[in-house]
């Protein structure tokens, strides 16, 4: 199985998704109960373009328990694909666990503010764009105004007369 599954890893890495998706594909119907196969897989749907393939690889994966480095990536790539999918509601509730599990992932906070604009939620959604990316630029001219941006992220609607 290990050998099978860092055959499928290798094969993405070098571009050969159709072969990598095939791979995948059978070592689910072989080990259905594998976490991280399912994740693969469900990953490997996304990459094709296939995102309402890779749902419910992605839900197995995460409801049958992965290591937490795949829980992230599990959790951002689900959210991703819903919302994606039209499925905002449910990609919020993802990034949600996401951010709720991974506080400091500024991944998971970026596409959710995506989610977040879809929900209609701009200010929301700006707001967490701007913290993410004042929390980790290091581009000395923007970190000059690193008070700033964070004191007006929550105030954009705001008019000072």
């Amino acid at each position: 199985m290990e050998k099978e599954l860092n055959q499928a890893i290798e094969l993405r890495k070098n571009r050969n998704l159709i072969k990598s998706n095939k791979l995948l594909i059978k070592l689910v119907q072989d080990f259905p109960d594998a976490a991280s196969i399912n994740y693969q897989c469900a990953w490997s749907f996304d990459l094709l373009g296939e995102e309402s393939k890779a749902v419910p690889y992605y839900e197995r994966a995460i409801k049958l328990g992965l290591p937490s480095k795949e829980l992230k990536g599990a959790l951002l790539g689900l959210g991703s694909t819903y919302r994606s999918l039209g499925e905002y509601k449910k990609s919020e509730t993802t990034f949600l666990k996401g951010i709720e599990l991974f506080p400091d992932n500024k991944a998971i906070q970026t596409f959710y503010a995506m989610t977040l604009y879809n929900l209609n939620q701009h200010s929301c959604a700006m707001e967490l764009l701007l913290n993410c990316l004042t929390d980790t630029t290091r581009d000395d001219e923007l970190l000059g105004y690193k008070n700033a941006i964070d004191f007006y992220s929550n105030k954009l609607d705001e008019i000072w007369k």
